[in-house]
């Protein structure tokens, strides 16, 4: 493994408005020193413009002497505003956050997956191919473990089997970097997250979307008759491993054959302690009492449907980050419990400013 100080580094963060990409720039300005970051984000409104705007308003605030912080509104799937980018400043870290999320929303409109996930992304590969970058952190996701039945997920496994577009994109983002850093010497990895939630999140995961529901009194719904798991893995747990395998990029060597052994890696990141979506809806409702957000009396009985399963969705998501731990001496361990609690003050206060 190659060490990588980001001290004195131009740092490029695509989705840098985004959930990930806002705590990860902020986190960049918290511990880097002298750094110049870039972030580019194209704004769009798969879910309310307001929280990337307020996302970016606590950036642009909060941006501490000695990092110079440059904000571009643009779209890594036009090339040339990314070849503009890297000419001009010439990125050596590059984390690719930007993408269009979501596995329900694949189903519908599967041209944004493939311009952002799948061309965006081949941008970004382009880029780092023609200019000096010391590494390419990228975002996968645990959805390419699609229908695996074997828990918990160890990157290790056969992810041949996506349920959903989305994860197809994800599981081609992994090729496509295997395959650049096989022929180019780029060092590049690949992380698989795990159900990511927190403060100022996206609207469309569950914990926001339940929320929103009951706080209009609607019913949530609640998949596979309640019988699903998965491996929350809260914000800042999320950015810790991010931040700590920018500074690990894979060793570049020579095979037997003088060919470059690509440098490439995944990593889950994720808890590796699944929960039930009904201790999960068990623990947000009583977090959003005890914030406030819903009054003491609130009859969540009567705004709960247990129903079937959905088409792309899977029972199970399970993190094994035995790798993550062993390279980096880090797991995840902000409980559900502690992480809802964040979430549930945070958005006590978000829309109690909103009026």
């Amino acid at each position: 493994m190659d060490k990588i100080n980001l001290n004195n580094k131009t740092i490029l963060v695509t989705g840098a408005a985004g959930f990930i990409g806002s705590n990860l720039v902020m986190r960049l300005f918290q511990d880097v020193k002298e750094a110049t970051i870039i972030g580019i984000d194209n704004m769009n409104d798969y879910y309310d413009v307001a929280l990337k705007e307020y996302r970016l308003k606590e950036l642009n605030t909060t941006v501490p002497e000695g990092i110079t912080w440059k904000f571009i509104k643009g779209d890594i799937a036009d090339k040339q505003t990314i070849d503009g980018i890297f000419e001009k400043y010439k990125p050596a870290v590059v984390v690719n956050l930007a993408a269009q999320a979501g596995v329900r929303y694949s189903i519908t409109n599967p041209d944004a997956y493939i311009m952002s996930n799948m061309i965006g992304f081949y941008n970004i590969l382009e880029a780092c191919r023609h200019n000096p970058v010391e590494h390419l952190v990228y975002a996968s996701s645990s959805s390419v473990y699609g229908g695996n039945k074997k828990v918990p997920f160890s990157t290790d496994d056969r992810v041949d089997n996506p349920v959903s577009l989305y994860a197809a994109t994800k599981k081609s983002n992994e090729l496509f970097a295997h395959c650049y850093s096989k022929l180019y010497d780029i060092p590049t990895t690949g992380l698989r997250f795990f159900t990511v939630y927190g403060p100022a999140g996206r609207p469309d995961m569950a914990y926001f979307g339940f929320t929103n529901k009951l706080l209009k009194g609607e019913t949530i719904q609640i998949f596979n008759y309640g019988n699903c798991h998965r491996d929350f893995t809260y914000v800042d747990d999320i950015v810790e491993g991010v931040y700590r395998v920018m500074q690990g990029a894979p060793g570049r060597q020579k095979g037997e054959d003088g060919l470059p052994i690509p440098p490439y890696v995944v990593y889950n990141i994720g808890g590796g302690q699944p929960e039930s979506l009904l201790d999960f809806v068990q623990i947000l409702q009583e977090e959003l009492v005890r914030a406030g957000v819903l009054p003491v009396d609130f009859d969540f009985e009567a705004h709960k449907k247990l129903v079937p399963m959905q088409p792309g969705d899977v029972p199970t998501t399970y993190a094994d980050a035995t790798a993550l731990e062993r390279d980096f001496g880090f797991t995840p361990n902000i409980t559900l419990r502690e992480g809802l609690r964040k979430f549930a003050e945070w958005y006590a206060s978000f829309y109690r400013s909103k009026g």
